[in-house]
């Protein structure tokens, strides 16, 4: 066992049932000087041999000086015999004066079988055994091949497996041989606790490992298994959080495991010593090599004086300042990284010793291990290829690569002596893993109602290390498909290409009139700047189209048509209000009238330039406690196609651990969207906002409405959207200390301001009096309208709300419920308090 764990092998061992293995026997008569120690290999006799030839059985006895053998020689001869594992049992006799070597050989195994394997494969386990059919059976190496599997079984968390090699006899000397596996329950961890931990509670240290408590739920996960080489992981897993945040000194001394018979599961405990934390008192450096100006490499640091001292800053500062002297001609330069402790103050003097290295090549890369996987897509991991110059910081970074890729379990690159002094040899060690996803996922939200979606997906498609996604969407009100493409090396270069066809279909609900459908395709391109720092570039051509519902589509002029339902002009003109009432086909609500400029315009094309520029540095993209996320987009509308806009938004999130697990979150937002040249803005081009702005408000629920249109069953009264737009949140995530952390809730409480305003769409339109007039009224259900413009409230009142909310990490799938209580708002705003949203994989 590793150093600090303890397992209590007894209770947990596989139980092995193993038959009687009898020992081959050698009986070697007494050979002196007499004529069979002088007799040549050839002239020995063989006897019991059925399927081994009696040749091959003496060339095993090699002759000594004289062409005779000898004892020296007969000795070495039995025990090669042995060895090979090809006879039970070896003789040799002396027998008329030759030497006579009687063998029983092993039966050679017929059939290889596995019975009571639910839980993995016969293929596995097969080709983790050496036993294999048509080959001779070695009872030693069937005890060996049943602790593997008993092995393979405690990886995966079956510690009480046991293992019953079973050997049926056959005839011609053939055996079965039959391993019976009772492959009992998962061995799971009960409690996991940490001694030590001083400045960080034992909830927050648990987000940092992998390692999980069992729970109701863990069936859905594999992280409450026990697995010791996950737990050795934790250490150092733990070990470098605290790294990154100032604890120099520390050391995570033992993680001690033991098994818990009552419990029937495992108690892990991590014994921590944190030391003191540390600040950056200054930041130096220093150079060796005369021609070099050790200050130029400032710009090239991460380290700040006076910020907590940071491990993983100092590393990426090493790495990025030997990369650059690379690139300058100092292909041989090191960076040495040096602490000098203040334990008074604190504080940590760095300096970055620069110097010439041994003048070291890489004579070759050698990939060990993917079977599946191009050599290629491994290869352009390396910023260095066979030839270059040996640099430690520049291997570091791609195993660091490749591990991010997920396509691997495991990733260690080592170095080798090369052909020479100067050469070193670079092993890639990989184990692949499974990159290929099913899932049919289902969720429900209060905006889009009940969604369900099957997708299919490989990370490593045809081991090019190519993404390709296709899904299908259904659900209450949105539906569509979508089909997509990423090769991260574009023409070998380190620029991602990513394709996307898509098609949607927003239907019409209680918070829109009217169904869109949208058909696009975008290439983009990728490009890495920095490790937090990326550029999207990117074209998108999509058609949409609005359609109305039957009942909203109403309208006919035609007194012959059998479906002659006239508008409220009509009517008036016609004196009809006794037969059809005054609002006539209105009567059952109809859509804004830039909806009905949409619907009487056809499909529109938009052809559209943009990019994003994202800067990241979250400790966690799924779960982040700290760091700043920020996006800046932009699309440029008008590259062909029939609209012509830019469109600008920006979006920042500020995470920040504060007291006692608690984790601050400030969320910025901004847009602005503008038209140029005579064309006029459309509604479905403007910004549409609610909750997602500000809590507590319907979907498309704040901003300009139409408040001509008569509403009646929650229809009509469209949101027209907003050209203008800014949000802010404050937000304060807290654990619920009383729960187990592996159930995953926490809360959240917060408040929101936002705005959206200023609606520049079509606002006026001539009614012709054709079948089907577009057109407004600002009609009740008394008076009949006869404008032909929009009537529409447009204001830039702060909306203000706050809020609790509960966010689970499901095993299903992020959930979140809030509750928020608008504060400030307007006068035909619409209010949604409760908010639901999430989904599932199964």
């Amino acid at each position: 066992m590793k150093v600090g764990m303890r397992v209590l092998r007894g209770v947990v061992g596989a139980a092995l049932v193993f038959f009687a293995v009898p020992v081959a026997t050698t009986a070697v008569g007494v050979v002196m000087a007499s004529p069979a120690a002088a007799q040549s290999a050839s002239s020995i006799a063989v006897e019991g041999n059925r399927r081994v030839e009696a040749e091959t059985i003496r060339s095993y006895f090699k002759p000594g000086p004289g062409g005779r053998l000898d004892q020296g020689s007969i000795d070495d001869g039995l025990k090669a015999l042995i060895e090979t594992g090809l006879f039970q049992d070896v003789r040799i006799n002396q027998a008329g004066g030759r030497l006579v070597v009687s063998v029983v050989e092993n039966p050679v195994i017929g059939r290889l079988a596995f019975e009571g394997n639910k839980k993995i494969k016969d293929e596995q386990l097969s080709a983790e055994i050496q036993s294999k059919p048509r080959g001779t059976l070695s009872r030693p190496m069937v005890q060996g091949d049943a602790l593997r599997i008993a092995e393979i079984y405690r990886r995966s968390g079956r510690y009480d497996v046991r293992v019953d090699p079973q050997i049926i006899e056959q005839p011609n000397n053939r055996v079965d041989l039959v391993f019976v596996i009772t492959e009992g329950p998962k061995t799971g961890v009960k409690s996991i606790e940490f001694v030590g931990n001083k400045t960080y509670s034992s909830y927050r240290l648990k987000d940092v490992i992998k390692t999980r408590e069992s729970n109701l739920l863990s069936f859905l996960g594999s992280g409450d298994v026990y697995d010791p080489d996950r737990v050795e992981a934790d250490r150092d897993l733990i070990r470098r959080f605290y790294l990154k945040h100032g604890f120099a000194d520390v050391q995570v001394v033992a993680a001690l495991t033991e098994y818990d018979p009552e419990r029937k599961g495992f108690m892990v405990t991590f014994q921590i010593e944190e030391g003191q934390q540390y600040r950056v008192g200054s930041v130096t450096f220093d150079s060796t090599i005369p021609t070099l100006d050790a200050n130029s490499m400032r710009s090239y640091s991460r380290v700040n004086v006076g910020s907590l001292y940071n491990a993983e800053a100092l590393e990426k500062s090493v790495e990025e300042m030997q990369i650059e002297l690379s690139r300058r001609g100092y292909a041989f330069a090191t960076v040495r990284p040096r602490g000098d402790r203040n334990f008074d103050e604190h504080t940590v003097s760095i300096v970055f010793s620069i110097e010439e290295g041994p003048r070291v090549y890489i004579e070759r890369i050698n990939v060990v291990g993917n079977t599946r996987t191009r050599d290629y897509v491994i290869r352009r991991e390396f910023d260095i290829s066979e030839g270059d110059a040996y640099n430690r910081a520049l291997v570091d970074r791609a195993e660091r690569r490749l591990k991010n890729l997920d396509f691997f379990k495991s990733v260690k690159i080592t170095t080798e002596p090369g052909s020479s002094s100067d050469r070193v040899i670079l092993v890639v060690n990989l184990e692949e893993k499974s990159t290929g996803d099913f899932s049919v996922s289902g969720g429900y939200s209060t905006s889009d109602g009940a969604l369900g979606e099957v997708s299919v997906s490989e990370r490593n498609f045809l081991g090019r290390g190519i993404f390709a996604k296709a899904s299908v969407q259904y659900g209450q009100y949105a539906r569509g498909y979508s089909l997509s493409f990423v090769e991260p090396y574009l023409l070998d270069y380190r620029v991602a290409l990513g394709l996307d066809l898509y098609q949607r279909e927003q239907l019409a609900n209680r918070y829109i009139s009217y169904s869109t459908k949208t058909l696009g395709f975008s290439p983009r391109l990728g490009f890495a700047l920095r490790e937090d720092l990326s550029l999207q570039i990117r074209y998108s051509l999509y058609r949409q189209e609005i359609t109305l519902p039957s009942y909203l589509n109403n309208c006919n002029n035609i007194p012959s048509s059998s479906s002659f339902f006239p508008t409220p002009q009509y009517i008036a003109a016609n004196n009809l209000q006794s037969t059809y009432g005054v609002l006539g086909c209105y009567g059952d609500g109809e859509a804004s009238l830039p909806v009905r400029i949409g619907l009487a315009g056809g499909a529109y094309w938009t052809s559209s330039l943009g990019y994003t520029l994202t800067y990241n540095t979250l400790d966690n993209i799924k779960n982040p406690t700290d760091g700043l996320l920020v996006d800046l987009r932009q699309d440029f509308a008008g590259v062909g196609g029939d609209v012509k806009f830019i469109k600008t938004a920006f979006d920042a999130k500020y995470y920040t651990p504060l007291v006692a697990d608690l984790i601050g979150l400030i969320h910025l937002q901004a847009g602005n969207l503008s038209t140029y040249g005579d064309n006029q803005l459309r509604m479905l081009d403007h910004f549409q906002m609610g909750s997602n702005l500000v809590r507590g408000f319907a979907p498309n629920g704040i901003g300009p409405r139409d408040i001509g249109t008569y509403a009646i069953y929650g229809y009509g009264g469209d949101a027209l959207g907003g050209t203008n737009y800014w949000g802010a949140s404050v937000e304060l995530q807290m654990p619920f200390w009383f729960l187990p952390k592996e159930v995953g809730l926490k809360g959240a409480i917060y408040a929101d301001a936002g705005s959206l305003f200023d609606y520049k769409g079509p606002t006026s339109w001539t009614l012709t009096g054709e079948v089907n007039t577009p057109g407004c009224t600002p009609a009740s259900q008394t008076t009949i309208g006869t404008c032909s413009g929009l009537n529409y409230d447009d204001t830039n009142l702060v909306r203000t709300s706050v809020g609790v909310g509960l966010i689970w990490a499901s095993p299903f799938g992020p959930l979140r419920f809030d509750y928020a209580i608008p504060i400030t708002k307007g006068k035909y705003d619409r209010v949604q308090e409760f908010k639901f949203g999430g989904g599932t994989s199964f």
